[in-house]
């Protein structure tokens, strides 16, 4: 029996590594739990369950290609849920560049925004994904960047906002010091290895309207107020589309700079240093203008050049502001660009790859003990944290295996068999690959028109 099987029915093998060594600050939140990201590729996890010693009374060579056969049907059975949402995404897409051969009224475009953001965040789910509360999400808007940057992002002009997670970990970075005279000094901080936000701004009358309410203000200023913050976002930006980001090694205190409404506001050192810079030149410019100002009537050249200098002080005072807030956005721009993975389309497409991935692995981990173990719905406990225990004696990590959706798989497939008596029965490695190999054969047959799905379709 394998070392994997061993697990389950004598409880040997090395004991998981404690929890709380992988425990995580999410702005001021404990999160002891593992994730249930399995961080290995497929072909390592492959080569691990499948090594001959693995598999006594059984052919190795037929299990790999069984697990070729599952994965590629695993792919195809996403690539359909794939296209369904890139359908209904092309009306909201903003990179488009196919023509619009029809109109939608309003309740289907809210069908069609249903249906994208549904299967975005049931894909980001499969991939292991974790969705920011809105408590967490307060907590993070709040705090300071690490780059000495302060933003003000505004939610509420929003009218669809996702933010999904994937792993957290800590990263060291460096920063000069007062306390050590100017000298760098290393830090800690909490990054999100992995970070996915889906927005859309909320149609212009639908803003001014809950401005109205929110400030008791009249029709008129209200629609002042959302006609100037929407001046200042990119041109590109329109509230009729989905905007998608996907980023890597985000530190929790940037997330700000990811939304397109993002303020950068001036630090107290920024307003304490630039406004004493600025009193303090005015002041003496004035303090040396008096005397030429007091020339006003005997020598008015004289005391309109002592005006100009005055004026020409303040206006390098107010530029010191200005270029102030340019070098914050060009710091903000190139941390964005280096933490970039996808925008729009090619997120999806990237999130629903990886979600095919995550269930694969996880698949052929259950699999491999089925099909070796004597079990029942009464040992699925037992299972789950035995390929826990596996997975740390194997790769050294905690994981929160996700033993359900995986059974739930194998048994749509045919592949496990619940008996009556809530038995397991599991198809050996050859006949199991035989199965799945009929399965595909019938596929064309039975292929489901992802345009239909929910009773409408995109036209493009």
């Amino acid at each position: 029996m394998s070392a994997l099987a061993d697990l389950i029915v004598s409880g040997d093998g090395e004991p998981m590594p404690d929890a709380s060594a992988s425990q995580n600050v999410l702005a001021g939140t404990q999160h002891t739990a593992p994730e249930a990201f399995l961080p290995m590729t497929k072909a390592a996890l492959m080569d691990r369950l499948t090594e001959v010693d693995r598999w006594p009374g059984f052919d190795a060579v037929a299990v790999r290609r069984f697990f070729r056969y599952l994965d590629y049907w695993r792919q195809q059975q996403y690539n359909t849920r794939l296209l369904s949402v890139l359908e209904a995404y092309e009306l909201f897409s903003p990179d488009t560049d196919l023509l619009v051969t029809r109109t939608y009224d309003l309740d289907e475009k809210k069908r069609l925004q249903q249906r994208v953001i549904t299967g975005v965040e049931r894909l980001l789910t499969s991939a292991n994904y974790r969705k920011l509360d809105p408590a967490e999400i307060d907590i993070i808007l709040t705090r300071a960047s690490i780059y000495g940057l302060d933003f003000h992002v505004d939610l509420g002009a929003f009218d669809e906002v996702l933010i999904y997670y994937r792993g957290i970990s800590n990263e060291t970075y460096e920063r000069r010091s007062i306390k050590k005279f100017g000298r760098k000094e290393e830090f800690e901080v909490p990054v999100f290895r992995r970070l996915c936000v889906v927005f859309k701004l909320k149609p212009f009358e639908n803003r001014v309207l809950e401005i109205m309410g929110e400030k008791g203000w009249s029709r008129q200023r209200a629609e002042r107020h959302v006609t100037r913050l929407r001046a200042q976002l990119p041109k590109a930006v329109k509230d009729g589309n989905i905007y998608m980001k996907l980023f890597r090694n985000i530190p929790h205190t940037d997330m700000e700079m990811i939304f397109p409404n993002t303020q950068i506001k001036f630090r107290m050192w920024d307003k304490v240093r630039l406004g004493a810079t600025a009193g303090g030149g005015i002041g003496f410019g004035l303090f040396t203008s008096a005397g030429k100002l007091a020339l006003l009537a005997s020598n008015p050249i004289a005391a309109a050049g002592a005006v100009a200098g005055v004026g020409a002080i303040a206006f390098r005072q107010a530029m010191a502001f200005v270029n102030q807030k340019q070098r914050y956005m060009v710091v903000m721009a190139q941390n964005l660009y280096f933490h970039a993975m996808a925008d729009n389309r090619g997120v999806i497409v990237k999130i629903a790859s990886r979600a095919a991935e995550e269930d694969i692995k996880e698949d052929w981990l259950l699999y491999s003990v089925l099909a070796k173990t004597v079990a029942g719905r009464e040992d699925i406990i037992s299972i789950d944290k035995a390929i826990e225990r596996h997975l740390a004696k194997e790769f050294g990590l905690v994981v929160d295996f996700d033993i359900s959706d995986a059974l739930k798989r194998l048994i749509a497939d045919g592949v496990v068999t619940v008996q009556p008596d809530g038995s397991f029965t599991t198809l050996d490695p050859v006949a199991a690959a035989a199965h799945i190999d009929r399965r595909w054969d019938q596929l064309l047959d039975n292929l489901p028109d992802p345009g239909h799905a929910e009773g409408h379709e995109v036209e493009s």
